[in-house]
């Protein structure tokens, strides 16, 4: 995942209206880690999709800065604390923060730095706290997803140790739309990287 600022750069050089009587609210540049078909235009579970509402990228630590990091107590220099029970990486081999979870219920302007953009609703959660949610125009999540971008969260596979220190740094940079590398003694999910530019402006 290119979390850069040219990444930002290059999504905000996109910035449209997504329809025509759409009208919609420009934001810094943020980033939804999605779960689900990359052919589905809609569907549940957006409460297991996270936002980072500031790109984690400059406020990332290098693979080869994890001893470093676990001297600090988990403490990266940009002030957010490494939890070993759950990590994540992206495609440059930068340890990030975890992104929110869930995504806050909004109307998202969305894209995949590619040619589609579209605006994402995220409904609010039902009595169970599902969350569903749908892309307009027809576009599907692999449509808005950014192939450059990539990330992963790894955890402890059973009775096994799950550590950044294992990972093989010589498997960075990822090629853009490839799965992120195994570490050894861990269980990885990779998510889907959605580029938000906007927010839809209600009423």
């Amino acid at each position: 995942m290119t979390f850069r600022l040219i990444c930002a750069l290059m999504a905000a050089s996109m910035a449209q209206t997504a329809g025509a009587e759409t009208v919609y609210t420009r934001v810094p540049t943020q980033y939804i880690a999605a779960l689900g078909d990359p052919s589905a235009t809609t569907g549940n579970g957006a409460e297991t999709w996270g936002l980072w509402a500031v790109d984690p990228g400059p406020r990332g630590v290098r693979l080869t800065g994890y001893e470093a990091l676990r001297a600090a107590a988990g403490k990266a220099p940009a002030g957010w604390t490494f939890d070993e029970s759950g990590w994540w990486l992206e495609e440059h081999g930068l340890i990030m923060e975890p992104p929110q979870f869930p995504v806050p219920a909004g109307r998202y302007v969305v894209t995949g730095d590619r040619e589609a953009t579209a605006v994402l609703t995220i409904n609010a959660p039902d009595a169970e706290g599902k969350q569903s949610w749908a892309l307009d125009g027809g576009a599907t999540i692999y449509d808005v997803t950014h192939l450059r971008c990539r990330a992963a969260k790894y955890e402890a596979a059973a009775g096994q140790s799950c550590s950044p220190a294992a990972a093989n740094v010589a498997n960075f940079p990822v090629t853009p739309g490839a799965a992120m590398p195994a570490v050894s003694g861990c269980v990885q999910q990779d998510y889907q990287v959605l580029i938000v530019i906007g927010m839809v402006a209600e009423g």
